[in-house]
């Protein structure tokens, strides 16, 4: 077992939970439904992936299951307990833009962390490792490109070892070596136990590293399952477009 794993224990033999639960999730602003009745299922040790376009649902979803946003109606599970300080403690997450110090280093930016989570400062060097941010972890954040902050906002997120990540445009700022490693780091996550939620609009790098998706066009369910069930004439990439298509037509 890996320094980075989570603890699992307490699970009744040859049980692993699932990680998250969804049902028929909405969220209203007025007339307008930015979510209209997703459910969706994340198991322990799987790769789920949100797709979809801008305005899709994707980052009001996560914000839902992060307890930031209340829902209009239905259900969020996380471990099978409902969102609240218990269950969300089992939980890492970035979405949008991480929340940075500028004038921390990187390595005072998990220090402080470390002390707001209740974990060791001993669990920071794995971290850093993790997100290959050893080298850069003396620099002030002020002076990080935007694919160093996302590094180390990824670091935050695992600090505290939970069970489940969630993840808004992982590979974003990252050049190309930068986003094979985020794959890297995805996978093997989820083969030491953790359960990853990753929301993106990139159709290509969803395909990389995830078990199933959900594709999501204006807060509706449009497809659930393995991204090869999407394909048309063996083309994942023909088949979701025409999906977004599909879907774009019957709302309007």
């Amino acid at each position: 077992m890996t320094a980075m794993t989570p603890d699992c224990s307490g699970m009744p033999a040859g049980r692993m939970p699932t990680a998250l639960r969804i049902r028929q999730l909405h969220k209203h602003y007025g007339a307008h439904r930015a979510l209209d009745g997703v459910d969706l299922t994340v198991q322990v040790g799987e790769v789920y992936g949100l797709l979809g376009p801008n305005g899709a649902g994707k980052t009001t979803l996560m914000k839902a299951l992060l307890g930031l946003q209340r829902p209009t109606s239905g259900s969020i599970e996380i471990f099978d307990r409902p969102v609240g300080r218990e269950s969300l403690a089992d939980v890492g997450a970035l979405i949008e833009v991480p929340g940075l110090w500028p004038t921390l280093t990187g390595d005072e930016t998990l220090r402080v962390h470390a002390r707001l989570r209740g974990v060791p400062q001993s669990w920071i060097e794995p971290a850093l490792q993790l997100v290959k941010m050893t080298e850069a972890r003396g620099r002030k954040v002020g002076a990080y490109s935007l694919g160093m902050r996302w590094r180390l906002g990824i670091a935050v997120a695992l600090l505290a070892k939970p069970r489940l990540i969630v993840l808004d445009e992982p590979t974003n700022g990252l050049d190309p070596v930068g986003i094979r490693e985020m794959r890297g780091i995805i996978r093997s996550l989820a083969g030491e136990g953790v359960a990853v939620l990753i929301a993106s609009h990139q159709l290509a790098e969803v395909a990389q590293v995830c078990d199933r998706v959900q594709v999501l066009v204006a807060g509706r369910t449009r497809f659930e399952g393995p991204l090869s069930g999407l394909a048309l004439d063996g083309d994942v990439e023909a088949g979701f477009f025409r999906l977004l298509e599909t879907a774009d037509a019957g709302i309007r």
